[in-house]
């Protein structure tokens, strides 16, 4: 077969150090814009980000010569840098450690899609912990308390 022919879709969650609520629902939109505008110079498509103050959710289609986490690398340290000119307000701003990436087969891409827009409503029942817990427990993804959070 002389071509490679991939459907490498994800859904990816990061939230910002220490989950402070550095993400305004002013600068939201544009922080939103410009991690999209990321996965499409590195070949790939976001078809949803979203989020709330103290984390953002991608659901993205990424190019097969990328990996997650060089894609996740790239969104965090372009974005923070972008953040603090864009933004002098957030000197201190900073993404956590870590991030979530789960596969999602082309059958959930709408209920995943959903689920990234209705960010706001989920968030008045449950925090981001526990949303992220929930999304590791869904995806039988092993982990150890004591050492999820930065």
């Amino acid at each position: 077969m002389p071509r490679s022919y991939c459907s490498l879709m994800y859904h990816i969650v990061f939230s910002t150090k220490q989950r402070e609520p550095w993400l305004s629902d002013e600068i939201r939109p544009r922080i939103h814009e410009y991690l999209g505008g990321i996965i499409r110079k590195d070949g790939g498509t976001a078809l949803i980000v979203n989020g709330t103050s103290d984390h953002v959710h991608l659901l993205a289609n990424l190019h097969q010569d990328r990996s997650v986490s060089h894609i996740v690398r790239t969104m965090k340290s372009n974005s923070t840098g972008w953040i603090h000119r864009t933004f002098r307000d957030l000197a201190q701003f900073a993404w956590q450690a870590g991030y979530g990436a789960f596969t999602v087969s082309r059958s959930q891409v709408e209920r995943t899609r959903t689920y990234i827009m209705r960010q706001a409503e989920h968030h008045k029942k449950l925090s981001f912990k526990e949303e992220f817990v929930a999304l590791l427990n869904a995806h039988k993804i092993e982990y150890d308390e004591p050492y999820l959070w930065d």
